[in-house]
């Protein structure tokens, strides 16, 4: 129990708590101590960072393009232009001819797909369109199923096996494309008896099972288009309701079975039977069935039917190889629909129509020859780039006889060289050339040289970001260190205004790395690698350190070893011997005197960020893993334990002011007998 100085009329509380604050006074200066070491440590943090911003920079600068930018020019920018990367040798070409520019093959159709093109709208579907084409006549529905199937390879094998309906199998193996990364297969029916070649694969119509040459690795992807007898859709009824939809529209009439729990149905004409009672109507157009009577919730339900599709194939000869794709067309789906499965593709072709005349054309998504003898203009298959098959593609759209123009490599004359190339844009040598006509009778000359400003600027670039780096650190290691601004305390903030604070603190985080030996360190070992001279027999004696080709300290020393440069002097060593000036810089080497400046700077900077983590960690390690989280975590153990000492001397203090004001009361009582015997004697 606490008494206040009930009995001495002494303010026990203030003594208290005036006493306890000199008591507090060492956990307040560990505290500060704690707070600023916090400080520190987020200080050379910062300091880590630049120094990753920079090994950044020095891996930037350590890339080819850094110095051996290149600059290419042309005599004719008309007939030739040329880009040139760093792998470019500085050298000359002559191109003294383009007999013929790469194509890409183009096929045009044989007339107007429909009878009155203008009058059609594509977006219907094909189904609606039906009477519309001009082959009308000759348009003859496929009844099955269409499906697309991806198969993963999780382990190594070369059997795999599709996904087939229970009661269902393949239809015509025709309508069916297998793709294996950009490797098409040619499918060939599995009799029991037949081996796959190289670029083939078996197939079971019954089971759907796949059997390749080859081995398939673990995580390729088999892509394949394929068609099936039957289309089987099960459903289970939410509630109460006498509509059943299928998944698809078109049905092909008189195809359906239906079960209802188990119950088997008929159909006859638009007609859904049990036995010989019409129980509902089916819609064949939409693919909705209307029962009589509705259905219960939960209701299971089972649907086996066909509907009506079309099928094709279409691809090109590619510098890929043969792709050639199954094209399986729901009659349902629109006819702009169809062009955009086959553009989506990829098979080396784009199909186009123009609404304008109902014409088509198959175009080479790009340009050369890549089916032997270049098409010469003779209409044989065999010098064809593009590829089509299929009764719809070749009737209904009338690709039958198509004329195919294009197909062509490019031939031209370099160096005296007659050569050819797939597309007009072609890299030799680091060099890409950009033939834009023919010509001949005019040699165009394409000069490679050194981007000697590019190289400059980057060089620039470079020693901007040493001197950022630079400034910054010496700014730390000079930073006036105020020791009587230590880190506030919680009372001493409420004491003060926003304004005192920020000034305060401001005072109390200056100097947080005044004179650090590890920061200084660093900048000697790095002003050493910068003028260290690198030995090398490919750099002239001349140019072994960087102050030779104008790149030197600055004149003030209290800058900390900043770098400038003589513009002149470095742009004429990077037009005189680029090569030099990059072994300067980059030289692979097995002793330090051989290294190039970039190689000694990032060692450098890899050897203070390991010495910076070491001592001041980083945001994904604890306290215990670097030196002042330790340090951090005693001072905290310190200030806990003191915290609990505190406790204590405060239950003594006022363990003894009670005490003492116990005695007094006493003395006070006992006063009171005293003077009332004495005043009772009287």
């Amino acid at each position: 129990m606490r008494i206040g100085g009930l009995a001495s009329g002494m303010d026990i509380d203030s003594m208290v708590a005036d006493l306890m604050k000199a008591e507090r006074l060492p956990m307040q200066k560990m505290q500060q101590d704690r707070t600023w070491m916090t400080w520190q440590r987020d200080a050379f943090r910062e300091v880590n960072t630049k120094f990753l911003n920079f090994r950044s920079e020095l891996t930037k600068m350590k890339l080819s393009t850094t110095f051996r930018s290149r600059m290419t020019s042309t005599t004719n920018e008309n007939y030739v232009s040329a880009t040139a990367t760093s792998a470019a040798g500085l050298s000359s070409y002559t191109i003294s001819k383009v007999d013929k520019l790469a194509t890409a093959a183009t096929k045009v159709n044989g007339g107007s797909v429909f009878t009155d093109p203008t009058s059609v709208d594509t977006r219907k579907s094909l189904e609606e369109l039906k009477g519309s084409f001009s082959d009308s006549s000759g348009l003859v529905w496929k009844q099955g199923s269409v499906k697309k199937e991806t198969i993963n390879v999780d382990k190594d094998g070369s059997s795999f096996k599709l996904n087939l309906q229970e009661g269902t199998k393949l239809n015509d193996l025709g309508e069916m494309s297998v793709k294996v990364g950009n490797s098409y297969y040619k499918v060939v029916a599995d009799d029991g008896s037949t081996t796959p070649s190289e670029g083939e694969v078996l197939v079971n119509q019954e089971t759907g099972e796949l059997t390749f040459n080859e081995t398939l690795k673990t995580g390729s992807d088999i892509k394949v288009n394929y068609t099936t007898d039957f289309q089987i859709d099960t459903m289970k009824t939410a509630g109460e309701g006498d509509v059943i939809k299928l998944s698809n529209q078109s049905i092909s009439e008189g195809s359906i079975t239906l079960k209802i729990n188990g119950e088997e149905y008929t159909s006859s004409g638009t007609d859904i039977l049990k036995g010989t009672e019409v129980v509902g109507k089916i819609d064949y157009k939409t693919g909705t069935i209307e029962m009589a009577t509705p259905l219960e919730k939960d209701s299971e339900v089972e649907i086996k039917y066909q509907y009506d599709y079309t099928s094709f194939r279409a691809g090109a000869h590619t510098k890929e190889g043969v792709k050639e794709e199954a094209f399986n067309i729901k009659a349902s789906q629109s006819f702009d629909s169809m062009i955009s499965q086959v553009n989506s593709a990829n098979v080396g072709v784009s199909m186009f129509y123009d609404s304008v005349t109902g014409k088509m054309t198959l175009n080479r998504t790009e340009t050369g020859n890549f089916n032997g003898n270049e098409y010469a203009g003779s209409n044989s298959p065999a010098d064809h780039e593009i590829i089509t098959s299929g009764m719809f593609i070749q009737n209904q759209l009338k690709f039958t006889g198509a004329t195919e123009t294009g197909g062509t490599d490019a031939h031209f004359t370099i160096n005296g060289l007659e050569t050819t190339r797939s597309s007009n844009s072609f890299t030799i040598s680091g060099v890409t050339f950009n033939l834009k006509q023919t010509f001949s009778g005019e040699d165009v000359k394409v000069n490679i040289s050194n981007d000697s400003n590019t190289v400059f600027e980057n060089i620039k670039g470079f020693v901007e970001k040493y001197n950022e780096l630079i400034g910054g650190i010496q700014d730390r290691l000079q930073e006036d260190r105020y020791k009587d601004y230590r880190p506030l305390t919680d009372k001493q903030r409420e004491e003060m205004s926003d304004k005192q604070q920020e000034l305060w603190e401001e005072k109390s985080k200056s100097g947080l790395l005044r004179r650090d030996s590890t920061l200084s360190s660093a900048l000697n070992d790095m002003r050493r690698d910068f003028y260290t001279p690198v030995n090398n027999g490919e750099i002239p004696s001349a140019m072994q350190q960087l102050a030779s080709i104008g790149i030197s300290t600055t004149a003030n020393y209290l800058e900390g070893g900043k770098l400038e440069i003589n513009e002149a002097k470095l742009k004429k060593a990077i037009e005189e011997n680029p090569e030099a000036v990059e072994k300067l810089f980059k030289n692979d080497g097995t002793g330090y005197g051989q290294q190039g400046i970039l190689d000694r700077l990032t060692d450098t900077a890899n050897k203070v960020m390991d010495t910076i983590k070491t001592k001041a960690g980083n945001t994904f390690q604890t306290e215990n893993q670097y030196t002042m989280g330790r340090q951090l975590d005693d001072l905290k153990d310190r200030i806990s334990s003191f915290e609990k000492r505190l406790v204590q001397v405060e239950d003594r203090y006022w363990r003894q002011f009670t005490a003492m004001e116990k005695a007094i009361q006493r003395a006070n009582q006992q006063s009171m007998y005293l003077m009332q015997q004495f005043g009772g004697g009287m």
